[in-house]
């Protein structure tokens, strides 16, 4: 997320030679990123944080104890030690026409926050590895222009699926992930037209695909008389390879 002088990176759970490579492509320099904040310490988030901070000398913002659940973590490939930064739950925090703040989101892992961007008029919020909708995740959805949301799984393909019954109650559990029916009643119940833009992300390999949750957010929203491509714009980023560029005006 960024102008074209600079940005941040929110997470870094992709291989330092792939995010090397989209830097090149879109001729990026490691200099022009201010800095990575990091939503939690599981291994699709967090492989490639140490690199970045190490080698680049990138600033690499976390809660102190998502920061210590990246020191114990072996999927880290290179350890944090100067670039560690420090950061508290709904303490906002700026970096040049950044300001960003963290906030409370219910997982299963060592501490987990979604975070507030807001740059000019524009406010994003990003919202992944979503156990439930707390009072706090609701709060900040409400904010954003432009929403990034979790919907990680369909729950009857979950429900048929291959995984085994802990996975399974490990998902559907209310520390665990969002399903495509609990995002789209939440989206639609809370809609507002200052939201332009909705993303879903962390979407399931096994249990779901792009175009089922766009349909059952889409489906959720006719209920409601909310429009998709008129009312507000919808779609699924991907889920291990970098997204496209979005541009705001």
């Amino acid at each position: 997320m960024g102008t074209e002088e600079y940005g941040i990176l929110f997470d870094a759970g992709i291989s330092i030679r792939t995010i090397k490579k989209v830097f090149k492509d879109h001729k990026i320099e490691p200099e022009q990123i201010m800095g990575v904040f990091v939503t939690h310490d599981h291994a699709d988030h967090i492989k490639s944080v140490g690199a970045l901070g190490e080698k680049y000398n990138i600033p690499v913002y976390a809660t102190k104890d998502v920061h210590e659940g990246i020191d114990r973590s072996r999927y880290v490939e290179e350890k944090l030690y100067g670039s560690k930064r420090i950061i508290e739950k709904e303490i906002s925090i700026e970096i040049k026409d950044f300001r960003i703040t963290a906030f409370e989101i219910p997982h299963d892992s060592s501490d987990n926050v979604g975070y507030l961007i807001e740059f000019g008029e524009h406010k994003i919020v990003l919202a992944t590895d979503v156990g439930h909708i707390s009072d706090t995740v609701a709060k900040y959805a409400r904010i954003a222009n432009h929403l990034i949301i979790e919907a990680n799984y369909d729950s009857e393909m979950l429900r048929t699926g291959r995984y085994p019954a802990f996975l399974k109650e490990r998902i559907v559990n209310s520390t665990g992930h969002l399903s495509n029916k609990e995002t789209a009643e939440f989206l639609a119940a809370n809609f507002d037209l200052h939201l332009k833009n909705i993303w879903l992300c962390h979407l399931s390999k096994e249990n779901n695909h792009p175009e089922l949750a766009c349909k059952t957010v889409e489906m959720a929203f006719c209920q409601y008389g909310i429009r998709i491509g008129k009312d507000v714009n919808l779609s699924a980023l991907k889920r291990t390879n970098p997204s496209d560029i979005f541009y705001f005006d």
